[in-house]
């Protein structure tokens, strides 16, 4: 039983974006790996920017930042 456990932060992804992975993820297990659809697992968590760090800082602020 393949699982995928996907973490992204929370800011605008879509359910149509989120179906496409798991479609994606799926078949790719399928192809690469010859798994069986009916037993690949997928979760996607979303993080609130606020509670994930970068470049030690909360991804909000890093966002903030002008671009280099």
């Amino acid at each position: 039983m393949p699982f995928i456990s996907l973490r992204i932060t929370k800011d605008g992804v879509t359910r149509e974006q989120k179906a496409q992975v798991i479609a994606e993820f799926t078949e790719t297990l399928q192809r690469v790996l010859n798994k069986r659809p009916e037993l690949t697992h997928i979760v996607i968590e979303e993080v609130d920017t606020d509670n994930w760090g970068v470049a030690g800082i909360t991804t909000t602020e890093y966002r903030r930042q002008p671009a280099h």
